[in-house]
């Protein structure tokens, strides 16, 4: 059944995003534009691993993709307060090391995984303050971990002023049990070498936490943004009960992250 959901919730996201895009295509607002597209970087405070108790410091780089027009062929994307947002979704979970934490002691050692896949969201702007906005990201991961993974959620939105951009929702993660398996699993060899401090476990697949997360975007100068967000989860289902998260870590997640970036509007056709 779980595996059944996440299939559903990731065909649903590859639904959402077609038909946004397909909506979108009626439209040509940016001219003779043909790409626009925002890059930059930043710095973010998370779990060690998940289920993690400590917080360490990463950096991680900010892509989104606004608008695309291949001339006579389709047109995605949405003004230049676009209304669709899409892009490439990816994320690195570190390794795990048991050495780093005593409660791990008798897990094996977990290299990195790599996550790879694209993300999209849809505005519906009620007036020039006030919005919301759907979203989701669906991601294949590789390395220490294979399967699907990915998250969705709404935001509401305010714009107090032009340039700042304010949005705050609930959000769902979610995973195929491969994913699940390798991060909250407790193998016998492994309980048995932890001296019995960490129980014998198999977690399914699905939806694996629930949370919030809040960001503020400000437009310091035309096309820079100083972007910051701020995210809590809480483990859910088979993930909330495995030692991994109920002995050696903790069932809540904290996130902090600021960055800085700029739009790029292109003319990549002459026609």
């Amino acid at each position: 059944m779980r595996r059944q959901t996440a299939s559903a919730l990731a065909a649903s996201l590859l639904s959402l995003a077609v038909i946004v895009s397909a909506h979108a295509a009626e439209r040509r607002p940016y001219g003779d534009v043909d790409l626009v597209i925002e890059l930059g970087a930043g710095g973010k405070v998370e779990p060690r691993f998940l289920g993690s108790k400590d917080l360490l410091f990463s950096p991680y780089p900010i892509v989104s993709m606004s608008y695309f027009r291949l001339p006579g062929v389709f047109e995605l994307g949405g003004g230049p307060k676009t209304a669709l947002n899409f892009g490439p979704s990816f994320r690195i979970i570190g390794e795990r090391d048991p050495s780093d934490e005593p409660g791990l002691a008798g897990t094996r050692k977990l290299d990195a995984t790599y996550e790879l896949g694209v993300k999209a969201g849809y505005e519906f702007n009620f007036d020039p303050v006030y919005g919301a906005e759907v979203l989701g990201e669906i991601r294949g991961a590789f390395g220490e971990a294979s399967g699907v993974v990915g998250s969705f959620g709404a935001d509401a939105i305010v714009r107090p002023t032009k340039q700042v951009e304010l949005k705050i929702g609930p959000r769902a993660n979610f995973g195929s049990s491969g994913f699940t398996g390798t991060y909250f699993n407790v193998s016998e060899a492994e309980s048995i070498a932890s001296g019995g401090n960490l129980a014998a476990y198999d977690a399914g697949g699905g939806i694996y936490s629930v949370g919030l997360k809040a960001s503020a975007r400000y437009e310091f100068k035309p096309d820079w943004f100083l972007n910051a967000d701020a995210g809590y989860d809480r483990f859910v289902g088979d993930a909330k009960d495995s030692p991994i998260v109920a002995t050696a870590g903790s069932e809540n997640q904290f996130t902090v992250g600021l960055g800085i970036s700029k739009r790029f509007s292109v003319d990549l056709f002459r026609d």
